[in-house]
């Protein structure tokens, strides 16, 4: 399997603690040959970083950014408001949150112009799918490694079906 290793996604998060949802997003695209880099910043504690990051990123090569944040989550809105490429955003349930609730709804709740897609709650895997899905628009190879890896997940699910009809209660 040749893949392009180039770093083209970045995964960023509030905080040292977003790290167990973040990951996944990592896993999935190591998983799946896309390069990647992983760093922390906090939209409200170094907001300079957060702009630095943000501002840059297209030049430095990047082609999506996934962002995960708790509680207020401005991480994801503010990243896309200065930035051209697209933004994941993942809400990620905090020990200040509001089970959840705050963080979903402010990465949903974008103004007009300043979109952020956003996955489930605690949803890094799905994150890192969506963002090898995004840089596979321009990219063959990774385009039928994801049709594989979905493939996979068909396999899985038709695995089971025997277990799970055969099953006694």
């Amino acid at each position: 399997m040749e893949t392009n290793n180039r770093t083209r996604v970045g995964i960023i998060m509030g905080s040292a603690s977003d790290l167990p949802v973040m990951e996944e997003a990592a896993k999935v695209l190591k998983e799946l040959g896309v390069g990647f880099e992983m760093t922390v910043i906090s939209a409200h504690r170094t907001p300079e970083r957060m702009m630095e990051y943000a501002s840059t990123a297209a030049q430095r090569g990047l082609q999506v950014i996934v962002a995960g944040a708790g509680g207020a989550a401005h991480l994801p809105g503010m990243t896309a408001s200065v930035t051209p490429l697209p933004v994941i955003g993942v809400p990620i349930k905090s020990r200040n949150s509001i089970d959840g609730w705050d963080s979903v709804l402010s990465i949903l709740q974008m103004p007009a112009g300043v979109p952020v897609a956003t996955v489930a709650l605690d949803g890094g895997r799905n994150a890192g799918i969506l963002a090898a899905q995004i840089a596979a628009a321009a990219d063959p190879a990774l385009l039928e490694r994801l049709a594989a890896f979905k493939e996979a997940l068909k396999e899985k699910v038709m695995n089971s079906i025997d277990s799970v009809e055969n099953h006694e209660v």
